[in-house]
């Protein structure tokens, strides 16, 4: 019974997690916006908003580059509920949260976070290290920058891009802890291009990781 109990509430704590990451708002909250240095990791908080027309609201330059600009505008058309700030915020914990993941060989995390066929790679990378005696011991320094380049609606499938730089000290050790390549004192600069998606008027509120490129 105890053991029922544990696997009930950790299934409740990642399904809060993954929505707080990820989820979709409901068209009544505003987020206020902070000093960088102020923002926390996860979605910031979100208090009620004004009345203010939805549809009307500009796509904000300063982190949408302007080729994004027309498709994000259609994203927002057909969603309503959409907010920049948000997902930006939430793009940034689920960056995190995914390397992290695939960095200990979460499976069941990527599971929740990314499409079959990201987490089949994933996978495979996985078990392709696993195979070589590898273990990484990386760390996520820092997060520079999130731009959203890309957006737009397929049928009913929304898609959002982004840019992504970050710093990154990655180091992979054997399976006795020996160092292999890599340091934790110089953290190495990546350029990362990530697309989320999901299905506009669906049941799940959540974005997923739909594909990862280098910039």
């Amino acid at each position: 019974m105890f053991y029922l109990v544990l696997f009930a509430m950790v299934a409740i704590f990642l399904g809060l997690r993954l929505y707080a990451v990820l989820g979709k708002r409901t068209g009544h909250e505003q987020v206020l916006p902070k000093p960088a240095e102020d923002r926390p990791a996860t979605v910031p908080q979100v208090l009620p908003r004004t009345a203010e027309p939805v549809a009307d609201r500009e796509p904000e330059a300063r982190v949408v580059d302007g080729n994004a600009q027309a498709g994000l505008r259609g994203l927002i058309s057909a969603d309503a509920s959409f907010d920049v700030t948000q997902f930006l915020e939430g793009a940034r914990s689920a960056y995190r949260m995914i390397l992290e993941a695939f960095w200990k060989g979460d499976r069941e995390t990527l599971g929740w976070l990314c499409e079959d066929h990201v987490r089949n790679a994933f996978g495979e990378a996985i078990d392709a290290r696993t195979t070589a005696g590898h273990v990484l011991d990386n760390r996520l320094i820092s997060i520079e920058r999130v731009l959203i380049t890309d957006a737009g609606v397929d049928g009913r499938t929304a898609k959002v891009t982004v840019a992504i730089d970050a710093d990154i000290a990655a180091v992979t050790r054997d399976g006795e802890g020996n160092l292999v390549a890599g340091s934790l004192t110089d953290a190495v600069v990546t350029h990362d291009v990530w697309t989320f998606q999901r299905t506009l008027k669906s049941s799940d509120p959540n974005w997923k990781l739909a594909d990862t490129d280098e910039a």
